[in-house]
C-alpha cells in the first residue's frame, strides 16, 4: 500500500516535470528542418531536466520493486 502510494506521488512529480520543461527544436523541425543546434540548460531548466531524469529513476526502481513484491 505504501509503495504504491510513493508510486503515485512519483508518476504525478514525473508527469509534472516533463511537462514544464521548454523544447527547444520548435516547429521547424516536425517538418524537416535542421534540429542540430546545441542547448545548454541553465538554472530552473536545468533543475527541471535533472529532476525528471532522477524521478523516471526512482519511478523506474519502485516498478521493478513492485513486480517483486
Amino acid at each position: 500500500m505504501f509503495i504504491t502510494t510513493v508510486h503515485a506521488i512519483i508518476a504525478g512529480l514525473l508527469s509534472f516535470t516533463i511537462l514544464l520543461q521548454h523544447r527547444a527544436s520548435g516547429l521547424s523541425a516536425t517538418f524537416g528542418g535542421t534540429g542540430a543546434t546545441y542547448v545548454q540548460r541553465r538554472g530552473a531548466e536545468k533543475l527541471l531536466y535533472q529532476s525528471s531524469i532522477w524521478l523516471s529513476v526512482a519511478f523506474f526502481g519502485l516498478a521493478v520493486a513492485r513486480w517483486y513484491i
